[in-house]
């Protein structure tokens, strides 16, 4: 029971760092998946929760052991300001990219769950997370609290989705462990796992974690240590949860009939008819929370990035609306000349995809660095387990990016 309630009091920075793995971008890739693939690409969703798992984990054991943020690791080590400046500008360019595909998901869900047209959702959108910020300025806790929120509807959500659908469980479980890949389904498999760790939340994590410390003892960083790793492992499985039971309810609902959805939009219109507009409005609402609480995630990032790269404070709320205003002109302009928004993902994509290594290759030296981390450095077998992640993820970014140019 004590341990319980340590791990609910320790309970927050994965949590929040996980809504970058059920966010919007997702939405799109595995109802995509799952509607021209059927069942058969369950086992990349997996594979891309468990290389986040890993490489999570080293980013919130860094700032345990360290007490610092990756950014401030960085800014440390990259010594020049000229140095720190660039890299700071390229950490930026990541984040708003990222933020573009949340932002895209709430407009899109204010328009299908409201009717609002699609121009005024998005102005409507620009100002989501500046009013959860409102709500939450006094006590960081109470955003913590109000994501837990978030996922339990995101996860309760999808909970009804399944059982109103009634996916093959069998052939789920079959098409967990049968990999299957071709030169029809690789572009997807790409999409699922290549662009599935974003860059973001590898800044993010250790500047959450670090803010756990108290009296920074060694017996204190072994214990957080601990409650990090089951919170990380318990959180995104949730997130990987989440991620499957979009592509089996998609495969369930679409295939084959339905094989040519491609947006979010198409899918929540063929889900009334088939299933009612119960079922397609708690879809509605589990994006728009995705939407809202990983734009969340996207903004503390940032805040994140820009204070531990530059040194200096930030103040949230003109973070989110510089954030926003980059994010909010590209769209509109899209909207007014009539091209679907979600098009604009597609490159946002591309963007993420070239700028990953940046946080991912120096993560997996500083944790494997004995004289930074200590007794907390990475054993041989993590070291195995984060550079094949690492290897991986960033060879299918290489052929997303050549597939899509």
């Amino acid at each position: 029971m004590r341990s319980l309630a340590q791990y609910f009091a320790y309970l927050g920075p994965t949590l929040i760092v996980s809504m970058a793995y059920i966010d919007p971008g997702n939405y799109g890739t595995d109802l995509a998946a799952g509607a021209s693939f059927n069942y058969d690409l369950v086992w990349s969703v997996w594979l891309a929760s468990m290389m986040a798992m890993v490489l999570q984990y080293l980013s919130g054991k860094l700032g345990i052991a360290t007490g610092k943020s990756l950014p401030e690791l960085l800014r440390i080590s990259l010594k020049s300001r000229t140095r720190t400046v660039t890299y700071w500008l390229a950490a930026e360019v990541a984040t708003a990219a990222t933020d573009l595909a949340e932002y895209l998901g709430t407009v899109i869900a204010l328009n299908i769950l409201f009717g609002i047209p699609l121009i005024y959702a998005a102005i409507l959108g620009a100002l989501d997370v500046l009013i959860l910020l409102v709500l939450t300025s006094r006590r960081f806790r109470v955003l913590e609290y109000i994501f837990m929120l978030f996922v339990s509807v995101i996860s309760l959500g999808f909970l009804y989705e399944v059982a109103i659908v009634g996916p093959n469980l069998s052939a789920v479980a079959l098409h967990s462990v049968l990999v299957s890949v071709n030169s029809q389904n690789a572009i997807a498999v790409v999409g699922i796992i290549g662009a599935t760790v974003m860059p973001h939340t590898l800044y993010l994590h250790s500047h959450l974690t670090k803010g756990r410390l108290g009296d920074n003892s060694i017996e204190e960083k072994r214990r957080l240590r601990r409650l990090h790793l089951s919170e990380n492992v318990t959180v995104l499985t949730v997130a990987g949860l989440v991620n499957v039971a979009i592509l089996v309810i998609s495969a369930a609902a679409f295939y084959p009939r339905y094989s040519d959805v491609s947006s979010i939009n198409d899918a929540y219109r063929i889900m009334i008819p088939l299933f009612g507009a119960l079922a397609a409005t708690v879809f509605a609402i589990t994006l728009l929370c995705s939407g809202l609480a990983s734009s969340t995630t996207g903004t503390l990032a940032g805040q994140a990035i820009m204070e531990g790269l530059l040194g200096v404070k930030v103040n949230r709320y003109l973070r989110r609306i510089i954030t926003r205003f980059v994010n909010v002109f590209p769209t509109t302009i899209a909207i007014l000349l009539g091209i679907n928004p979600l098009s604009l993902l597609v490159y946002s994509q591309v963007v993420l995809s070239l700028l990953i290594p940046l946080p991912m290759i120096p993560l997996l030296m500083y944790t494997s660095n004995k004289s930074l981390m200590g007794e907390f450095a990475n054993k041989r077998a993590t070291n195995v387990m984060a550079a094949g992640a690492a290897t991986i993820i960033i060879a299918l970014n290489a052929y997303l990016i050549y597939s899509i140019l």
